[in-house]
């Protein structure tokens, strides 16, 4: 097997690990993003990322946390073995040398390459998700989008096929899924591979236990969403934003918006949520993805 079907096979690995153990977080800070902001006088829906679980819970039962998690694992092969596979071929084309280990700056620019092949199947898949997880959320805000009640996936893709312009109401938010993977993926594999060289004390890292790989996905992870939270809370918004009466006209309009009316603090709903997913979920990722690759040699 050639390292283009290694890398696909163990990018498929690492990502369902990752959505298996991130999607309940993912949940809550896809609803504490899309809830609109209250009126005067009046409370939130959710106080915090913790009222969020408890509601969800209490409404919807355990299955309420892995709500829209059918799109996302019915293409995880594609994102992450994509994302991983141009990863490996970026990393092959900088190589000096076969069997050359990488610098830094040169995982940066493979992970930037991944991130913007990966947007173009991260952006469907992500609409149709953040569609399903925020229903709850805009129906307490009165939004027109709320009238609008999917039962699954294919529910969402057949409305935004049939009611939203076709294909193109898919990709509803690629300009800010771009602004997200291309930096937040830069950052990720640079931050992975540093922290991999530096508890190897050197380029050579195939030699790390699994508890150093878990330590370095854990915290490149983290690094992800450091670099690019507020692009994601304008994605959020933006792809579950009403069609026929659209409450933003654009991604800069959106950002506008919410720094005016709800400050910096606004750009980062949902954070604590993303935070807390993508150090384990990234772990499991990274962790996944080095096993299998090693075993299949």
């Amino acid at each position: 097997m050639g390292d283009v079907g290694k890398d696909l096979i163990s990018g498929t690995v690492g990502g369902a690990s990752q959505l298996i153990v991130g999607h309940p977080f993912d949940t809550i800070k896809v609803k504490l993003q899309s809830q609109s902001a209250p009126l005067p006088g009046q409370p939130p829906k959710y106080a915090g990322a913790m009222d969020a679980v408890r509601q969800t819970l209490a409404a919807e039962g355990p299955r309420g946390l892995y709500k829209g998690m059918g799109a996302p694992l019915a293409t995880v092969a594609g994102l992450n073995a994509v994302l991983f596979m141009v990863r490996g071929q970026m990393e092959a084309l900088l190589r000096s040398e076969s069997g050359a280990s990488l610098a830094v700056n040169q995982q940066i620019v493979a992970g930037a390459g991944a991130g913007v092949a990966v947007s173009f199947l991260a952006c469907p898949t992500e609409l149709i998700k953040c569609r399903l997880q925020a229903q709850s959320a805009l129906a307490h805000s009165g939004s027109a989008s709320a009238a609008v009640k999917y039962g699954g996936p294919m529910d969402v893709a057949r409305h935004v096929l049939r009611s939203e312009g076709g294909v193109r109401g898919l990709f509803k938010g690629l300009v800010p899924t771009l602004a997200r993977e291309v930096p937040g993926n830069a950052a990720m594999f640079g931050v992975y591979e540093a922290l991999k060289q530096y508890m190897a004390e050197g380029p050579d890292t195939s030699k790390l236990g699994r508890g150093s790989l878990i330590v370095a996905g854990g915290l490149a992870g983290a690094s992800f969403w450091i670099f690019v939270y507020p692009v994601d809370v304008i994605k959020s918004v933006v792809q579950v934003d009403d069609y026929r009466n659209p409450k933003y006209t654009g991604s800069m309009n959106a950002f506008n918006r919410i720094l005016a009316s709800e400050g910096v603090k606004g750009l980062f709903k949902g954070f604590g949520p993303a935070m807390a997913r993508s150090i384990p979920a990234n772990a499991a990722c990274f962790l996944a993805f080095e096993v299998a690759r090693s075993a299949l040699g």
